[in-house]
């Protein structure tokens, strides 16, 4: 049988990005608890306009935990309180009845707040630009085993490619810092033959990029693994730093 709840949601709003921000309330009742945190933002936004008031902005994309775009801050958390868990994938039934829920966006110097939960991850994709490739001769397609490679290996490298690049790591360290998803990047690359001819050129690039657009250090608090939505270990952060520090000594 469904069931649903009544609650209260105090929300960021803010207008442009150099407009002063503010919470404000809303309240909802009969939300079904089978229902996510997107969708009940959806029945919040489709009252909004009913009353021709304006309708909340958020990002989302494939709802299903893969894209990385629902980054909002739930309750003091990056995507709610669920572990490994995105916020698309939150439901309504891990909330009780009556329950005040604080809705606000990434909170970080590198990621700019557009409008109300929107902000501005286009970081991510500069540091991306910035070594996460590798060249390959393009001729005739090679077969699938010509190059061996551990099971160990294509098994971390393939734990660091489920990076979605949510930026949660970044609004939960206390400093801002990136290198999570940096480490990420890096790894998925260099555990690999194909990622190792420009393995010193990409951590030096990456991580210099990383330091231009404002992003904190990493003081290995954790944090950023306790709230990651797939779950990215802080190991991979130790191999950013062999691969820095080997391209540092031997450039």
């Amino acid at each position: 049988m469904e069931k649903s709840i009544n609650i209260t949601l105090k929300i960021w709003r803010q207008a442009s990005p150099k407009a002063k921000g503010e919470f404000v309330t809303y309240k909802l009742d009969k939300v079904s608890t089978d229902n996510s945190f997107l969708e009940m933002l959806d029945i919040l936004n489709e009252k909004l306009i009913s009353e021709r008031k304006e309708p909340i902005v958020f990002d989302h994309d494939c709802r299903e935990g893969i894209c990385g775009m629902c980054s909002l801050f739930i309750n003091g958390h990056p995507h709610g309180m669920d572990a490994g868990t995105t916020t698309c994938q939150l439901h309504m039934r891990r909330f009780k009845d009556g329950e005040t829920i604080t809705v606000e966006p990434w909170r970080s110097k590198a990621f700019p707040v557009l409008k109300d939960l929107r902000v501005d991850r286009s970081a991510f994709d500069k540091i991306i630009q910035a070594g996460g490739y590798v060249n390959v001769n393009t001729g005739g397609t090679p077969d699938g085993n010509a190059i061996p490679i551990s099971k160990l290996a294509a098994d971390e490298a393939m734990d660091a490619a489920s990076c979605i690049g949510c930026g949660a790591c970044v609004a939960t360290c206390k400093n801002g810092s990136a290198m999570l998803f940096v480490a990420a990047k890096v790894s998925q690359l260099a555990l690999l033959p194909q990622g190792r001819v420009e393995g010193a050129a990409r951590a030096k690039a990456m991580v210099s990029k990383m330091d231009e657009l404002g992003f904190g250090n990493c003081t290995n608090t954790g944090a950023c693994e306790a709230e990651c939505p797939k779950n990215i270990s802080i190991s991979h952060i130790a191999r950013l730093n062999r691969e820095f520090l080997s391209a540092k000594l031997n450039s």
